[in-house]
């Protein structure tokens, strides 16, 4: 008797654990899944919802054809492809994450009541992003015809402006060209670079190699010099500079801004690896990053048992380390919002037909990525890539801004071009990370990229348009 009164309460805990899992973790995702026969039925009741910009343009809506059907526009076109998504040959994007919200109608219970009795179908709910139509295509337009992606977010916020992945694709010619595009693996447009691609991360990782090496020397690592004569050879691995060039003595900071391949590996060379493997894992590798979206894992392989060899190429982010852009956007949010990392969001709020918030994302910090004092350190290092270092085409009277070049050997003819950085050096603004697929030099390629995505940022005056629009919702939310 005891034993099945045991066995009972058991299966009862187990089945309150199962409801408070799936209630607080899983409800959300089966009910957005295509799979649920439920949004089946909700779309014959309800008309799909918009998807709009944060500063109110249309990314994607509704109409019914002369047959009656109702047909997804998306009037950007390739624009917001990867992003904004689509609704044929299943979905995918925010059409995918948002689905049960658009096709929920918060409609006047009334008004409900007389679609039904005439047969006509509810309003489903918007979903209004925090993307920008003019940052996107600023970093649209800047891309041009290269392989590669483009991620602009606020640090303070955690708001995602402008997301871009090329080769991309016309989600309104879906019918047209999906045989083409799903049998074509040498262009997979379909791949959201942004989020999915992983790539060496070059010297953009030197971030954090810096971070590591000023945590293990808080009181020495100013003391820090090398005289660089164009390559070296440790733990039996030869590491060369970009294009053997010359930098002679360095310091950590003019190695950082020249970005010194051979400083980095021998002052890399010496970290204790226990502890520069955890600040990986803190910083998000191999972890599940936090976003509306999908975000893959980034890879970080070494570990205390790795043969030594591996050091040299890990510290200046080549060998077997792997990350997304959307990754390195973030952590150079960290970096910007003097260590701490935002939730990244896109989805600001969802919003009924009669313009009524029905729910909204409030930004939150997600971790603490590094000390404030760290933070600050690296953002002095960072200015330096512009002034007097690798970044220095984004010195401008326009604003300041600060960030690192990379350049990633990888398997084809030509290397990966990266740039991550921020503006507004006192007061950060805005985080723009680039990657280039195959073609050379991140100082030729990303920076330039970024630069137009910035002047974009502050030629329409974006800046003040949010922090009027942050103003007075914060006014409103205290009336």
């Amino acid at each position: 008797m005891l034993q099945t009164s045991i066995i009972v309460v058991a299966l009862f805990l187990g089945l309150i654990g199962y409801v408070v899992k799936f209630t607080l973790k899983d409800s959300n995702s089966v009910a957005q899944s295509s799979y649920n026969k439920r949004n089946s039925s909700l779309s014959d009741q309800t008309k799909r919802g918009q998807i709009l910009s944060a500063n109110q343009k249309i990314l994607a809506y509704s109409e019914n054809n002369e047959a009656g059907d109702e047909i997804r526009h998306y009037p950007y076109e390739n624009m917001f492809a990867h992003i904004i998504g689509y609704t044929s040959y299943g979905k995918a994007g925010l059409e995918s994450v948002c689905n049960s919200d658009l096709l929920t109608s918060h409609e006047k219970l009334m008004k409900q009541l007389s679609n039904g009795v005439a047969s006509k179908k509810n309003i489903g709910d918007n979903v209004i992003t925090t993307l920008d139509t003019r940052l996107q295509k600023a970093a649209y337009e800047a891309l041009e015809d290269y392989r590669g992606a483009v991620v602009a977010i606020e640090p303070r916020t955690g708001k995602v402006r402008a997301l871009v992945s090329k080769p991309d694709f016309d989600p309104n010619k879906l019918d047209d060209i999906w045989d083409k595009i799903t049998s074509d693996s040498s262009e997979s447009c379909l791949l959201n670079r942004a989020t999915q691609g992983l790539y060496p991360p070059g010297s953009t990782y030197k971030v954090l190699t810096a971070l590591e090496y000023m945590e293990e020397h808080p009181n020495s690592y100013k003391n820090f010099s090398y005289e660089c004569d164009g390559q070296t050879i440790v733990n039996s691995v030869r590491i060369s500079c970009y294009e053997n060039e010359e930098h002679g003595e360095v310091d950590l900071d003019r190695a950082f801004a020249k970005s010194c391949n051979t400083a980095f590996v021998t002052l890399g060379s010496k970290l204790d690896i226990k502890n520069f493997v955890s600040l990986n894992k803190k910083c998000l590798f191999n972890q599940e990053i936090p976003f509306d979206l999908a975000v893959k894992k980034s890879r970080f392989e070494l570990t205390q048992n790795s043969d030594k060899s591996e050091i040299p190429q890990t510290v200046i982010g080549q060998g077997n380390t792997l990350m997304t852009p959307f990754h390195n956007a973030l952590l150079m949010c960290a970096v910007a919002n003097e260590g701490t990392l935002m939730k990244p969001y896109v989805v600001d709020h969802v919003e009924g037909a009669d313009g009524t918030t029905v729910k909204e994302t409030i930004p939150e910090i997600y971790a603490d990525l590094m000390s404030e004092k760290d933070a600050k350190k690296l953002q002095k290092m960072l200015r330096e890539v512009v002034t007097s270092g690798t970044g220095y085409n984004l010195d401008t009277d326009l604003y300041t801004a600060a960030g690192k070049t990379g350049t990633a050997e990888n398997e084809g003819k030509y290397a990966h071009a990266w740039f991550v950085g921020y503006s507004n050096v006192e007061d950060p603004d805005l985080v723009v990370c680039v990657l280039v697929e195959n073609v050379g030099a991140g100082s030729k390629y990303a920076v330039p990229i970024a630069k137009r995505v910035f002047d974009s940022y502050y030629n329409n005056n974006m800046k003040e348009y949010y922090s009027q629009k942050t103003d007075i919702e914060s006014t409103q939310t205290n009336q």
